[in-house]
């Protein structure tokens, strides 16, 4: 919907100047902002100038759109002439200063209609503050030229007064800008110099790694070769010395004082400890260089643990505490390797054995959702709690609790738990005594999926057949000896 405001007709420049006056009012009733008042009347003073020099008289029409988005329409109506072109630099300044310019019409009227877009809230203005907009636009009294033409100075001198200003505050920006990107480049080639210094020391510091890592390797392996080599050397002639202390020790043979028996029995025992010993040092070179490989089966846990029972009672009679198992809540079968799972439970209890001057070592054995728990409770001297962790490093025992073995009955241990897709764990009191937890789940993990994971390289060369007939390292790897095994630090 479009209201009338006001009519007014350009006969001579005098209109010119009305036209444009007419327009800063009505821009200023319709709440335009000042700098928008002066580019409506800059464009129809020069629409009306330029239309007016070549139609003739011109009639310039002011109308309010309230449809959708309110502006201020104003068209200029007027006879065509053969030959005249209306969009010409006036059109195009128009077209710059408002919102929109366009020409319609044909025949004997043609139109140029010019649009400002108003503030939303001129959309709701009543039919009264209308009437009263009119009234007072038609009340206006013309304004002279020379009045015009000051009143259009001094909107100049404004206007080029703020683009010295923005001018002013923009050369400001530049030289704020320019300071700043000084700074910033500064800064970008001091960032630039440290990372390149740093990741220069990154790149030795990698390079030093790998060196030191290969250095670690070469350790640990030429560690492992001693181990093997070492136990390999040993156990002929402590075989040697077990078998000739037994065949001592035979009935058969000659009689012995009692003297002799009891140091021949010594002998006896100190060789078979040391052989334990040893078979130790050779499964943990085995278990580190990845040799040691699982052989699930089903076990029957109830018979499993009737014999571990019954290989440490006599070292339980020997030391003091009471041996006791729990079987009530252990699943009948666990798919395990038997072997490795006898081996971690007998170092477990002996340590606990060992530990232990009086009271109770207990083995239980429950099942827990997807897993079976073996748990190795003793009322010994316990660990203290800062201690916990360092007793699965090699050859660490803690001080003031030394007694005979290595220190590497529970990293072996762990190694085993690992290898067998398991978890041990130590919990202990100083003084009341400790609980070592074997979790371990009902059915191994793949092959690929184990804590271990390293790939076999190969075994350990098989040792010599000695005076004691023993066997092979692997037969002594997955057997073992209940003396040495007891003997596990």
């Amino acid at each position: 919907m479009r209201d009338a405001l006001m009519q007014i007709e350009i006969a001579d420049l005098a209109g010119v100047f009305a036209v444009r006056q007419t327009g800063r009012q009505v821009a200023a009733a319709l709440h335009l902002a000042p700098h928008d008042q002066v580019r409506v009347a800059i464009a129809l003073s020069e629409l009306g100038r330029e239309l007016f020099s070549r139609f003739g008289k011109v009639s310039a029409a002011f109308l309010l759109d309230r449809d959708g988005d309110p502006g201020l329409v104003i068209e200029f109506g007027f006879e065509p002439r053969p030959g005249a072109d209306i969009a010409g630099e006036g059109f195009s300044a128009a077209a710059r200063l408002m919102d929109l310019v366009e020409e319609d019409g044909g025949g004997d009227l043609f139109l140029v209609r010019a649009r400002k877009k108003l503030p939303a809230g001129v959309a709701g203005i009543t039919g009264a503050e209308l009437e009263e907009l009119r009234t007072r636009l038609w009340r206006l009294q013309p304004v002279p030229a020379l009045e015009e033409l000051r009143t259009q100075n001094a909107e100049l001198i404004d206007a080029l007064e703020e683009a010295r200003r923005q001018r002013e505050e923009l050369r400001n920006l530049n030289a704020e800008l320019e300071q700043t990107n000084r700074g910033v480049m500064a800064l970008y080639t001091e960032l630039s110099e440290e990372l390149d210094k740093t990741n220069r020391g990154v790149v030795a510091l990698y390079a030093d790694l790998d060196e030191k890592t290969d250095q670690l390797r070469k350790v640990g392996e030429a560690k492992n070769r001693f181990w093997a080599s070492i136990s390999h050397e040993l156990r002929t002639p402590v075989n040697s010395i077990i078998g000739l202390a037994r065949l001592l020790l035979d009935p058969a043979a000659d009689p012995l004082t009692e003297e002799q028996r009891h140091e021949i029995s010594l002998i006896d025992h100190t060789g078979r400890t040391l052989l334990g010993l040893v078979n130790e040092l050779l499964d943990m070179a085995k278990a580190e260089r990845g040799h040691l490989e699982p052989q699930p089966s089903a076990v029957d846990t109830h018979a499993l643990v009737d014999q571990l029972s019954a290989l440490m009672a006599p070292m339980a009679e020997r030391t003091g505490p009471t041996l006791t198992v729990d079987t009530a809540d252990a699943p009948p079968v666990l798919v395990t390797d038997e072997v490795m799972l006898t081996r971690l439970l007998r170092n477990l209890l002996g340590n606990g054995l060992k530990f232990t001057d009086e009271g109770e070592v207990r083995l239980t054995v429950r099942s827990v959702p997807h897993h079976v728990e073996f748990v190795v409770t003793d009322t010994g001297r316990g660990i203290p709690s800062d201690e916990l962790e360092r007793v699965f490093e090699e050859f660490y025992q803690v001080p003031g609790y030394r007694t005979e073995g290595t220190g590497l009955g529970l990293p072996y241990s762990r190694r085993l738990a690992l290898l067998l897709g398991g978890e041990l764990t130590l919990d202990s009191t100083v003084g009341e005594g400790t609980t070592a937890t074997l979790r371990l789940p009902e059915r191994p993990p793949p092959a690929e999926t184990r804590h271990d994971g390293e790939a076999d390289r190969g075994d350990v060369p098989p040792p010599a057949a000695g005076p004691g007939g023993h066997g092979t390292e692997q037969e002594s790897s997955r057997s073992g000896s209940s003396e040495g095994d007891a003997a596990a630090g």
